[in-house]
């Protein structure tokens, strides 16, 4: 799934074997790749809707741990998402899913001014590589 940066390729495997691409959408269905707390994930058997609310919140009060002499960060966070809106092979889904996503990253240094070759931790810096898995488990029924 989505960690903000608006969608990309996902791989679904256990009692939904399927892979497609990710949408960071809106409550309304809207492509919102900045604030979307939802997600449309297209996958060649169908299409389906996740509710992250309560796991985006949980993710925007976790702290990474960080490593200055390499820029580099991991983070981790578990909570519950919510399938439902499907399409194909998934109509009718529902299910809460216990989720953790962990997250790992190098940041940049920082090429000029009085911090030059320090990390460059600020909330818009983009990161050098980032690597994310998730893993869920929970009931789901279609």
């Amino acid at each position: 799934m989505p960690n903000g940066n608006g969608g990309g390729p996902i791989v679904i495997t256990g009692a939904i074997g399927d892979y497609g691409r990710t949408l960071t959408i809106n409550k309304n269905g809207t492509p919102d790749p900045n604030n979307g707390n939802y997600v449309k994930v297209t996958l060649h058997k169908g299409t389906l809707e996740v509710n992250k609310t309560t796991l985006d919140a949980k993710s925007n009060k976790a702290q990474p741990s960080f490593d200055v002499a390499t820029c580099s960060a991991a983070i981790s966070v578990t909570g519950p998402i919510t399938l439902f809106d499907g399409t194909g092979l998934y109509a009718g889904i529902a299910g809460t899913l216990n989720v953790t996503i962990t997250d790992g990253f190098l940041l940049p240094r920082l090429t000029t001014g009085k911090d030059k070759g320090q990390c460059n931790e600020s909330n818009n810096a983009q990161p050098l590589s980032e690597y994310t898995v998730v893993i869920g488990t929970g009931t789901v029924s279609f």
